[in-house]
């Protein structure tokens, strides 16, 4: 039997489909005739049996033949004639060339071996043959020889698609260099290129992650007369937003949400990154539930994106709603998913479930990064974990990874640790380490060492240590300065002198401060403490102003001066550093001090007992409860919180307060006791005087 003519191949790219010609009157093969390379179960018609017994009909003339007839033809599949009107399809043709196309994948790079392997398609090659071979390639090399064979045994009626498939495998390959050589050979042989070439180009840019290069592309669409589709527009949502220009990114979603176009779960993922940044963490959630409601399947990008925005949004319990539906549909947590939760957890010390996940990734043999294992030993500090930052730290230092090792991070989290938990000892020894690693120590290992050897009395070493400041080239900053002057409120009286002079060099208006108040020979006119005292503090950062004022209050309270621990509450007033200490309503006087340090705490409640009297005094009717507020919570380092200390007070006072059972860190009395204890304070105060 003669060969198909190659007008009977003819190539239909618009559909993008490579199948043979449907007639009503064919012979149908039963599936298990075919080789597994064939992609889709092969019909023989008639037309074709026609066009091989008279060449010179056309296809056209052949199927409407055809059509005409409505009888059926059975044909044995085991018969020579089978096999025969098989091989005469384009099935068994796209089989042959995804084979020619595995061998070019994998054959040397030089044209003599490409182009043998293409030899073997023989004379009768057609365009089509040129689209399948190309688009089934992965090999950028022998493919760019691979169309320039087809370029010169071809007489290619529609060129642009043979660039389109092989500008494909360079975008598989992510050669962005090759893919825009490519285009420019395209302009010098006068083709034209269309919207296929330009997202082909524009994704690949976008895989290769150079936004910049995608928008540069996108923006040259119109000087060819191209107009991007949707797809390519929600692409170029991605690309603006890596790139930078948000407003663009953000003006093309809200066109996408109007005009409805498909936009990807990575695009998604960008557009929650970019929310992130801004600090918009609603509109991260916003785009996640958009997400959903359009049908979109969330992706680990997308998961990882979310949970590090609300990391840093300091939202762990919505961190751990996200990680939850993450898990419940079927995605595995990966080590981006563990170090977003990490960072959620450690930033907000939930230590808990920050402890958890560590564990989880050790178990699973997952590496940290020396920045996560910070992250959980800054969290152990804040949380006063002793015992769990130790076995971190070992763990950190016994890791196979050279990168995983402590850095000055790290030592300084573990003496901070020690430090706050007056181990001596251990935080020297870790210092030693330090050193010996090649770390010289920095601002924060001094002022954590400050706190240490304050808290254990050895005010000899605070001073050494101050001292070694200027040896490194070190200034005190606000919170080394805050540290110095809380260990004055720990320090006895009679050493109070040599912190003094530290803290006259560290900040000379804080220094005037206590030395005022620790030298009784300093003699000042009226109002003129009150007058220093808001103008240091009103100078003072957000961050200290309410340590300065609780530490000069302490040291106030420590040395009998109330009148002076007064003023210092009525600055911290006026200056909004303190606020709603007091609230009164219909049924309830209260005194809020869970803000306040124990000598800022107890210089607010003789000023309330004050104002009690006078109210008393004046014949104000008091409500049915009073209350004091200390809070519930201890000090992370410390077994006794504001309210242990506060209940022995009140009972030296003979106070009338007592522990709420119902209402932890309430002391609460009633009318009655509260007007029955003051006139009896009143009396004493009487017969005293």
């Amino acid at each position: 039997m003669a060969s198909t003519p190659s007008s009977t191949l003819s190539p239909l790219y618009e559909s993008n489909i490579f199948c043979n010609f449907n007639s009503p009157q064919k012979f149908t093969f039963p599936l298990k005739l075919y080789s597994k390379s064939c992609i889709r179960t092969t019909q023989v018609s008639l037309q074709e049996q026609s066009q091989v017994s008279n060449p010179n009909n056309s296809q056209y003339s052949d199927r409407k033949a055809v059509s005409s007839s409505k009888s059926k033809l059975w044909v044995n599949p085991k018969s020579p004639r089978a096999s025969e009107l098989k091989r005469k399809s384009y099935d068994f043709r796209y089989a042959s060339l995804m084979k020619v196309a595995e061998s070019l994948d994998s054959c040397k790079p030089v044209e003599e071996d490409v182009f043998n392997v293409l030899a073997d398609l023989g004379d009768k090659i057609v365009e089509q043959d040129a689209v399948v071979t190309l688009n089934n390639m992965t090999n950028a090399e022998t493919a760019l020889l691979a169309m320039k064979y087809f370029q010169q045994r071809l007489k290619l009626s529609k060129e642009v698609i043979v660039y389109n498939v092989t500008l494909k495998v360079l975008r598989k390959n992510k050669d962005l260099d090759r893919a825009e050589k490519v285009f420019d050979e395209m302009l010098e042989r006068g083709v034209k290129p269309d919207n296929v070439t330009f997202s082909t180009i524009i994704s690949c840019a976008r895989q290769c992650n150079l936004p910049e290069k995608a928008i540069e592309w996108f923006e040259k669409l119109p000087s060819f007369g191209c107009e991007p589709d949707d797809v390519t527009y929600s692409v170029m949502i991605d690309a603006y937003g890596k790139a930078g220009n948000v407003d663009m990114a953000l003006s093309l979603y809200d066109r996408a949400r109007t005009e409805k176009w498909r936009i990807d779960a990575v695009t998604f993922a960008t557009l929650i990154r970019i929310y992130g940044a801004a600090g918009n963490f609603d509109g991260c959630l916003n785009v996640y539930e958009e997400m959903k409601a359009l049908g979109v399947k969330p992706n680990m990008t997308v998961y990882n994106s979310l949970l590090d925005a609300m990391g840093r949004a300091r939202r762990p319990w919505q961190a751990k709603n996200i990680y939850g539906e993450m898990l419940s549909n079927g995605f595995q947590p990966s080590w981006g998913t563990y170090a977003s939760l990490i960072r959620a957890y450690g930033r907000a010390r939930y230590s808990e479930d920050a402890l958890k996940i560590y564990k989880e990734m050790k178990e699973k043999g997952l590496e940290l990064s020396v920045v996560l294992y910070n992250t959980l030993l800054a969290m152990c500090a804040d949380v006063g974990l002793t015992d769990e930052a130790v076995n971190i730290f070992e763990e950190m230092k016994s890791s196979a990874s050279e990168t995983c090792q402590p850095d000055s991070w790290t030592y300084s989290s573990l003496i901070t640790i020690f430090s706050c938990s007056g181990k001596v000892l251990e935080a020297e020894f870790t210092l030693n380490e330090m050193m010996e690693a090649g770390f010289e120590p920095n601002i924060f290992v001094l002022t954590s060492l400050i706190q240490c050897y304050g808290k254990a009395g050895r005010t000899d070493d605070v001073v050494r240590t101050f001292d070694r400041l200027s040896d490194l080239g070190l200034s005190a900053d606000e919170r080394f300065t805050g540290c110095l002057l809380n260990v004055l409120t720990q320090t006895a009286k009679e050493d109070l002198h040599k912190l003094t002079i530290c803290l006259e060099r560290a900040n000379p208006k804080l220094g005037y401060m206590v030395k005022f108040l620790v030298d009784d020979e300093v003699e000042e006119e009226e109002g003129a403490f009150k007058k220093h005292a808001t103008e240091l503090l009103d100078c003072a950062t957000t961050d200290v102003r309410k340590a300065y004022c609780n530490c000069l209050i302490d040291i106030c309270v420590n040395l009998n001066q109330l009148e002076r621990a007064c003023e210092l509450l009525d600055v911290g007033l006026t200056l909004n550093i303190y606020t709603d200490i007091m609230s009164r309503t219909a049924t309830q006087w209260s005194l809020h001090l869970k803000s306040l340090s124990l000598g800022a705490a107890l210089t607010a409640l003789h000023i309330w007992v004050s104002d009690l009297n006078k109210a008393l005094e004046s014949g104000e009717e008091f409500p049915s409860l009073l209350g004091i507020n200390t809070g519930h919570g201890k000090h992370k380092y410390s077994e006794k919180g504001l309210a242990g200390v506060f209940e022995s007070h009140l009972k030296e006072l003979n106070a009338p307060f007592h522990e709420a059972p119902d209402k932890a860190g309430w002391f609460l009395t009633t009318k009655v006791a509260a007007t029955s204890w003051l006139e009896s304070r009143r009396a004493q105060e009487v017969v005293a005087a």
